[in-house]
């Protein structure tokens, strides 16, 4: 799992059936101090999260599907929780 914020949305009108209905969002991946790190992705949104948001990404494609209830969907990357708040303790 990782941590990324919601940069962006896609729209695809012409897409694979197990995606009907789903919204597809850019995130940027985060390091521990908010910094981005690495570059942007896709991933399926099954939260409702909205551009600006924190959010958790599962990245691995079979537990990405899963976690949507899309088991034969072909997704790298899945968004299953908004982030309320990260503490850090030294």
């Amino acid at each position: 799992m990782q941590i990324a914020r919601v940069v962006g949305t896609v729209v695809a009108t012409q897409k694979h059936r197990t995606f009907e209905g789903t919204k597809l969002l850019l995130v940027q991946p985060l390091d521990a101090d908010d910094e981005p790190r690495g570059t942007e992705m896709l991933a399926i949104d099954g939260v409702g999260a909205g551009v600006g948001e924190k959010v958790l990404v599962v990245m691995e494609g079979r537990a990405a599907g899963e976690a949507l209830g899309k088991k034969a969907a072909p997704v790298d990357a899945a968004i299953v929780g908004i982030i309320d708040t990260v503490t850090i303790n030294d």
